[in-house]
């Protein structure tokens, strides 16, 4: 799927699940999914990395990860959110926001699209780059959004 085409229906799916800011949040889904072509994604419709909680709601799809333990990276396995489509994976997304309100509040009381990216990846990431470049992929293809 070519990139406008991602973030294009990435954005219809954000706009179906009522996700505050739905462009910044299908450039999210770009970065954190690597444009859809992430196994989780292909195979999860999980397109921000979701984890599966100890209560799933949804169905639970397993792939190594790589974690920092004890000084070092470790591949280990992962329960992962497997949704039935992009919708559910931006509606759970949002409803994972709320409930951590105590990180994500700033966020979502955000004015503008660009403040909320900041104030998400502050701990959605420890990717100190992760808002600057999702703010670059929304500025090299706003126009899929006008």
């Amino acid at each position: 799927m070519e990139p406008n085409d991602f973030l294009q229906k990435a954005f219809e799916a954000a706009l179906e699940a009522k996700h505050v800011f739905p462009a910044y949040a299908a450039c999210e889904a770009a970065l954190e999914s690597a444009w859809g072509k992430s196994q989780l994604a292909i195979q999860g419709n999980n397109l921000f990395g979701r984890k599966q909680s100890a209560d799933p709601v949804f169905e639970t799809i397993d792939f190594p990860t790589k974690e920092f333990i004890h000084g070092e990276f470790v591949t280990v396995p992962a329960h992962w959110v497997k949704y039935p489509d992009w919708s559910a994976c931006f509606d759970d997304r949002m409803a994972l926001l709320r409930r951590l309100s105590k990180f994500y509040g700033p966020a979502l009381e955000a004015t503008d699209g660009e403040s909320f990216v900041r104030l998400v990846s502050e701990h959605w990431s420890t990717d100190p780059l992760r808002a600057d470049k999702v703010l670059s992929i929304y500025q090299h293809h706003m126009e899929v959004f006008a």
